[in-house]
């Protein structure tokens, strides 16, 4: 699936993202799709990854070495 596909999803980042634009974004779907969505913000219109909220969860807790 791609990003564009899932719109109008409200995407966030991190507020530590840099002004490069060089991050990960994501959007909570959960009330339409029961997913959390994952983006590349240098490439928006690729794809997206859906995950549910617990392998969101699992996923954050490995990426910030709390697993």
């Amino acid at each position: 699936m791609t990003a564009p596909e899932i719109e109008p999803a409200r995407w966030q980042k991190s507020p530590y993202s840099q002004a490069t634009n060089q991050c990960v974004e994501f959007a909570d779907l959960r009330a339409t799709r029961a997913a959390i969505v994952l983006r590349d913000s240098k490439h928006i219109p690729g794809p997206a990854l859906l995950l549910t909220p617990a392998a969101f969860t699992t996923f954050l807790a490995s990426v910030t070495g709390r697993s």
